[in-house]
């Protein structure tokens, strides 16, 4: 089947055209090869002059390049590219990472899946490490404890699941849509900036209906932290800002008061943590920022409490039981609590 015209592919570029234009060119040579929107999301270097040039060279390529005006984190950039893919009316809108590459067949085995299984809504791939030896991600869990992580990150490719099957979110650096999730459920939330915003909309699209598949045959390689490591204390103050917003836009009331209290636990765990590093500031300012926006969650629920189309039980079926695996200080301070319980 013939894809072309189907599917676009947004990439967000920030102070990096040499990623970017890599990631273009990754695309390019796609057995489908998509439509491709960049979005310059105000960079300070001549980025945008490059891309430009790269684009004048290309010029039989679908390529569209559009200048944000401001930089609006990775939610509000990838907006800007949605807003203009949805009004040209794809039937499938793609987001590629800026610093990732694809290989020959990503688009076409994301498109395949969705094809294939009706029910589904956004498909994600093995985004792999650059190197192409480690997991990046397969998806994105989950947890009761109330913490989002990348399904595998960090264990050797050998280890990543053969098979297509559903999974509870999508990383936003390799996936694709189908554009009426967006149409049904809204574009990204810019109040995430960046960091999570994926997983709330991956959690948006769960609760109205729209299912999750992961398909190891869509491979793409990612140059992990490109752009969150060119601004100190970016990571820290996101992750406090944001970790409270995603569950109490999205958790279920059943749920809520499960989650919440291991939840606390985390947090303020992390937080002293983040002190005795050195990034305590950033940790303290990312805090203040999930008060202010509390008042817009509880709006948010109270507006969206009917649009929930699926069961709690279904919900808490996606939903990982433990701690992230990376979480080794956290799961060493509950292991005794766990062991007291086994042995009752």
């Amino acid at each position: 089947m013939d894809y072309m015209n189907r599917l676009v592919v947004i990439i967000l570029n920030w102070n990096g055209a040499d990623d970017t234009i890599a990631c273009i060119d990754s695309l390019r040579q796609q057995k489908t090869v998509p439509s491709i929107i960049v979005v310059d999301n105000d960079s300070s270097d001549d980025s945008l002059a490059r891309l430009q040039q790269y684009k004048k060279h290309h010029s039989k390529s679908d390529l569209r390049l559009i200048k944000n005006t401001r930089n609006s984190g990775f939610a509000g950039g990838i907006n800007v590219g949605l807003l203009h893919a949805l009004g040209e009316g794809f039937e499938y809108i793609g987001i590629l990472n800026p610093d990732a590459t694809a290989a020959k067949m990503w688009s076409t085995e994301l498109i395949k899946e969705l094809d294939k299984n009706p029910e589904y809504g956004l498909a994600t791939g093995l985004l792999l490490s650059r190197d192409g030896k480690t997991i990046d991600s397969t998806g994105d869990f989950y947890s009761m404890w109330g913490l989002a992580f990348p399904r595998g990150r960090g264990q050797p490719r050998s280890q990543a699941s053969k098979k297509a099957e559903p999974v509870f979110g999508a990383t936003g650096g390799s996936v694709v849509f189908r554009a009426s999730v967006f149409e049904k459920i809204g574009l990204f939330d810019e109040r995430f900036f960046m960091y999570y915003e994926d997983v709330d909309i991956s959690f948006r699209a769960q609760l109205a209906g729209f299912r999750v598949r992961y398909t190891p045959r869509a491979i793409a390689y990612h140059k992990q932290g490109a752009s969150s490591q060119k601004v100190p204390g970016l990571t820290v103050y996101n992750t406090f800002k944001n970790l409270p917003l995603l569950a109490y836009k999205n958790l279920p009331t059943g749920l809520l008061w499960s989650v919440l209290p291991r939840f606390w636990l985390a947090y303020w765990l992390f937080y002293f943590n983040a002190i005795r590093r050195g990034n305590g500031w950033a940790a303290t300012k990312g805090i203040g920022a999930s008060l202010r926006l509390l008042p817009y969650c509880i709006a948010y629920r109270h507006k969206n409490r009917r649009a929930r189309i699926v069961t709690v039980k279904y919900i808490r079926s996606l939903i990982y039981n433990g701690l992230p695996p990376v979480e080794s200080g956290l799961q060493r301070l509950i292991h005794p609590f766990k062991s007291r319980r086994s042995k009752a």
